[in-house]
């Protein structure tokens, strides 16, 4: 699909929190090797927490815990922000989906 080897930015504002270095494409999802800036640290409990919520099924909580990530940070693709994104990261492993355009609330 071309995107292996493709670097994304996970940013907050001018500050770089991490790389992902697209390592597999399976569409909507793209994931890689995550590559965390000192700056991580800061919001790593909130990825922390949203995978927890996931895996406890508890999906409203979940919406309402990754709306800190979303409101916060920012993705950045090798051409430019997107709009909207949901990202998962742990560890040294990320994956996510995003979108030109806001995802449909409906």
């Amino acid at each position: 699909m071309g995107f292996d080897g493709d670097v994304w930015r996970l940013m907050r504002q001018e500050e770089l929190l991490g790389e992902i270095v697209i390592e597999e494409a399976d569409f909507p999802w793209l994931s890689g090797r995550f590559v965390p800036a000192p700056a991580f640290g800061e919001v790593k409990p909130w990825f922390d927490e949203t995978l927890a919520l996931l895996e406890a099924e508890e999906y409203e909580r979940f919406d309402a815990s990754y709306d800190r990530i979303a409101n916060a940070l920012t993705l950045v693709a090798p051409s430019g922000p997107v709009a909207e994104f949901l990202l998962h990261v742990s560890e040294a492993h990320a994956w996510f989906r995003w979108s030109d355009e806001p995802f449909d609330e409906a």
